[in-house]
């Protein structure tokens, strides 16, 4: 009886873009999948399938792809073509290979970085549902441009597209103000929408409370539905048990030290410095950076990835010891919700950006490119969550204006209306996920979907 019910279930393929601010949300998401009684297969490719922990408790299966480079590659123009051309073909051949060995699958959800997956479902008349990892906001934005009404370059200061408050050109992703700059990743953001319209459902990392306007704009066009946060459960409703973490880190955290070293920091007198897993910053800006906390005075954890560590001044470490402390990475979630966190410096991307709204912490934005530059906008102005850094004629956030910021969230008036409202996203975002939550009640109407389909 038992196999015969697990044979049963509806069964989910889930295709993330091999990057951890891809993984993780939709892995998040087949967990939730998994609570109610769907049974899901992660699809990865080769080269990552080697940072996954064997796990033979796991509810969730692994299978593996080619993206064409299987001891790894970083994301490159090259990278990106191999992905669509031998990533097309393998996952062709896994549909197929499961399919003839009996297996059902009820759909496959895919990452909207990779069309080319929904084309590869329908030979097999497998049903598909789109899953964008980026904001509302920024996909409308990507349509706009994709069906040629936001025209690129653009030629007007403004931007207007509907459900979005006016944004100034430079507010708009870099893939659009900088039109032209970045061919091989613009043509990855608006090709998300080349073949939208014969995906069954579109599913999105967002919240509805977070994004009302941008939502309701979205789903006059798709049919679709807000999903998120996708946070592991402890950290929002802990109606998932033992869903503590993420399950997959591409780099390994240093847990203890960095754990250790806040146990005995004041209650809100740390900064949190992240740039995310991909982010290169530039020599002059990490150096700005580094004396801009520095000149801060506050505490700070700093998360530098190994190979960027040569880019900070000379003596640095050594000479901010008695206040802070540089880590190649850490577990990002359990150090955002220690009770010593006073604000996050981050980049902005939309995982970050929903990991301090879920867990209260207030943000300084320093954007690099593609959507983070929109995100920080929404956190400032829309969201009331974070302050912006201003950039100089070169690009660069000088040391005086991230001391500035740091000190504004730490010590101003405005920064403790900040926190007041990452507070109430913080209670907003778990309810939607709740029980009777937005999120949920779109989630059991995807499984019903599947259990019909």
């Amino acid at each position: 009886m038992e196999k015969h019910e697990r044979a049963c279930k509806p069964h989910v393929l889930v295709l993330p873009y091999p990057a951890q601010g891809h993984i993780n949300p939709m892995l998040q998401f087949s967990k939730r999948l998994v609570s109610k009684g769907v049974k899901a297969t992660l699809i990865t490719t080769i080269s990552i399938s080697k940072f996954m922990p064997a796990d033979p408790n796991s509810l969730i299966d692994v299978e593996t792809i080619s993206d064409g480079f299987d001891d790894g590659r970083s994301h490159d123009e090259d990278f990106l073509r191999s992905f669509k051309a031998v990533g097309s073909q393998t996952l062709t051949e896994l549909i197929k290979k499961l399919k003839d060995s009996g297996v059902s699958i009820n759909a496959l959800i895919y990452d909207g970085f990779l069309p080319w997956a929904l084309d590869a479902a329908k030979q097999f008349g497998v049903p598909g549902a789109l899953f964008f990892t980026q904001s509302c906001a920024v996909n409308s934005i990507y349509f706009y441009v994709k069906s040629g009404k936001l025209p690129v370059p653009l030629s007007e200061p403004t931007v207007s597209v509907p459900g979005l408050p006016l944004l100034k050109a430079s507010e708009t992703p870099s893939f659009v103000s900088s039109y032209g700059s970045y061919p091989s990743w613009t043509d990855i953001v608006l090709n998300q929408f080349s073949n939208i319209d014969e995906a069954d459902w579109v599913l999105l990392n967002t919240f509805y409370e977070l994004e009302k306007q941008e939502v309701d704009w979205m789903a006059k066009l798709w049919r679709l539905g807000t999903v998120g946060p996708t946070l592991p459960s402890m950290y929002l409703d802990k109606r998932l048990e033992d869903d503590k973490d993420y399950g997959i880190n591409l780099l390994n955290p240093n847990k203890t030290a960095c754990m250790s070293w806040l146990h005995n920091k004041p209650t809100g007198s740390v900064v949190y410095v992240s740039f995310g897993s991909m982010a290169e910053l530039g020599e002059e800006q990490m150096g700005e950076i580094a004396w801009g906390l520095k000149r801060s005075n506050c505490y700070f954890l700093w998360v530098v990835r190994a190979l960027e560590q040569a880019k900070l001044p000379k003596n640095f470490i050594e000479e901010t010891s008695d206040k802070g402390l540089v880590v190649p990475w850490c577990p990002q979630l359990e150090v955002l919700v220690h009770e010593s966190i006073g604000c996050f410096v981050t980049h902005c991307g939309f995982n970050s950006v929903l990991e301090a709204l879920c867990l209260g912490v207030a943000v300084v934005a320093v954007p690099q490119w593609t959507d983070q530059i929109t995100n920080a906008k929404y956190v400032e102005d829309i969201w009331g969550t974070g302050i912006r850094t201003e950039a100089d004629g070169n690009g660069i956030v000088k040391r005086e204006e991230v001391e500035k910021c740091i000190k504004e969230v730490h010590e101003g008036e405005t920064g403790k209306e900040m926190k007041k409202n990452a507070k109430k996203w913080k209670n907003l975002a778990k309810e939607a996920i709740d029980a009777g939550g937005s999120s949920e009640k779109n989630i059991d109407e995807f499984v019903a979907y599947l259990v019909s389909s």
